[in-house]
């Protein structure tokens, strides 16, 4: 008798978890997400109506299948239109602020300029980096912010403080300027083999040096670990890629599928690539001048536990990836690109150069006087911003401009779109013209908290000051040493991967001058 008492309750206990593992699941698939668009809905914001599971997933692929590559002579520097078409679309129709889903993930997407001021201005702890983003695979995917949520994020920002970060890049400057040598003395050999012209794809180069650079800076002594590391992580970049629309789709990261079983092999491999250098510093109790050292010390100042530290540590090796390492090389490939199409402005920034430097390599003094060169740079980031969109999320109900934003929904910018509005910039917004920052961002447009490549206000990056010095010295040596122009196998085809990154890659044809 008792034995059938306890088996009722066995299979009540049973049936009550699953009726309650069903309800949770509808809950999330289903309500939640009604619930928050209706909460939206009732503001007026209305937005495509989302398919079960998949959201608006199709849409969105079915407008990037269509992108075709274009020929130097027909190259635009219009990313929004290229890649973003659909938001185009959607604003048409429902306004420039509605809501879509990524799978299950309601979204707010405005166009609202105040919105978007206030947003990207927020010091609240309440509105952070999106959680889905965290869950999905860690800091890649962010915009200027390491860890999950406010709190975090407040409490890294104050253990590694941006004048620290940059304290350690004025001590980079000659590690920069070897790495560009290394880089200009194997184009030199290239050039020598071919007895003049050579016709080469420089984004494995712009790799290498900033690898180089990244894996010198961040890991010192131990920079051929930190070489293997940054390939591994580029590596997981390019496996994350191809998971980035589908982050919404419920229970989709879990499945086996060739792609995430690769994701998770490069993520257990690159998370026991980076502790194995943490422990082996630890045993020698060495201390180096490097950002792990730095990293290391705020970690050691803080009241993490042994697991909070790991993955503080592994986090923000990551973002350093992305910030010095990645975004580097992708923003040197597109500033190298815009000047080989305009010879008017690789003259320009030669000729400052030759000024400036008068013969002698690039110093942090020297670098600062390039005033030229800083405005080829921020034109390139202006039209090809490494990161295409800021996202936060509402940890709580907040409020924007007119707009109540529920907790729970992401809100998204679209940083490419902002940088390129005629209305803000002028009628020639899509073209490269660098003398628009002659003076400066405030003077380049109507609204300079628009600009934002490496994010804006409080959550700006903490590694733009390394990747603008990379940027300058190396592009700095490259015009004071050769010539380039686009190859005729050139194709325009900028991707959204991660970052904005070139399809094809960029060809170029170089000469000595």
């Amino acid at each position: 008798m008792e034995l059938q008492q306890l088996l009722r309750l066995v299979l009540t206990l049973g049936v009550i978890g699953f009726v309650a593992a069903v309800f949770k699941t509808i809950n999330s698939l289903v309500l939640e997400p009604r619930r928050l668009r209706s909460l939206l809905k009732k503001q007026g914001i209305g937005g495509p109506p989302p398919a079960f599971l998949l959201g608006n997933i199709k849409e969105i692929r079915k407008s990037k299948a269509s992108l075709v590559p274009q020929t130097p002579q027909q190259m635009t520097h219009n990313c929004s239109s290229k890649l973003f078409s659909f938001f185009d679309q959607w604003k048409q129709t429902y306004g420039n602020t509605f809501v879509f889903s990524l799978g299950n993930i309601p979204i707010l997407y405005t166009y609202d300029l105040d919105i978007v001021r206030e947003m990207t201005t927020c010091t609240s702890l309440d509105l952070g980096k999106p959680s889905y983003q965290f869950k999905e695979r860690g800091p890649l995917l962010g915009q200027g912010i390491l860890t999950s949520n406010g709190a975090s994020w407040a409490h890294q920002r104050k253990i590694i403080a941006p004048e620290l970060y940059s304290e350690k890049v004025k001590g980079m400057i000659n590690l920069i300027v070897e790495s560009s040598t290394t880089l200009l003395n194997s184009w030199d050999q290239m050039i020598e083999k071919q007895h003049g012209t050579i016709d080469i794809t420089i984004d494995k180069h712009m790799r290498s040096f900033s690898g180089d650079v990244i894996s010198r800076a961040c890991f010192g002594s131990n920079y051929a670990k930190g070489e293997e590391i940054f390939l591994k992580l580029r590596g997981l970049q390019e496996a994350l890629s191809k998971n980035v629309l589908s982050s919404g789709i419920p229970g989709l990261k879990h499945i086996p599928t060739k792609n995430n079983r690769e994701i998770w092999r490069l993520e257990k491999e690159v998370r026991s690539l980076i502790l194995d250098v943490v422990n082996a510093r630890s045993k020698t109790m060495t201390s180096e001048l490097d950002l792990l050292q730095m990293i290391l010390e705020g970690a050691a100042s803080s009241d993490f536990s042994k697991d909070s530290m790991d993955r503080f540590i592994v986090d923000n090796c990551k973002n350093i990836y992305l910030a010095g390492y990645e975004t580097t090389a992708v923003s040197a490939s597109w500033t190298i690109m815009l000047l080989a199409s305009s010879p008017e402005w690789q003259a320009k920034v030669r000729n400052e150069v030759m000024e400036v430097c008068r013969g002698q390599l690039p110093d942090s003094d020297s670098i600062r006087k390039m005033k030229v060169l800083s405005m080829v740079i921020n034109e390139s980031l202006r039209l090809y911003p490494p990161v295409a969109v800021v996202s936060r999320e509402a940890f709580k109900d907040m409020k924007f401009g007119d707009v109540n934003v529920p907790k729970g929904v992401n809100v998204w910018a679209l940083m490419v779109t902002l940088h390129q509005d005629p209305e803000i910039w002028g009628p020639d917004a899509d073209q490269f013209n660098p003398e628009r920052f002659v003076n400066g961002v405030s003077g380049a447009c109507k609204l300079p908290h628009v600009y934002m490549p490496f994010g804006v206000g409080p959550r700006t990056c903490l590694g733009q000051n390394l990747a603008l010095a990379e940027l300058k010295i190396l592009i700095a040596m490259i015009v004071s040493k050769f010539t380039f122009s686009l190859s005729p196998k050139y194709k325009h085809s900028p991707a959204l991967r991660l970052v904005i990154e070139p399809e094809h890659g960029v060809q170029l044809l170089i000469n000595k001058l």
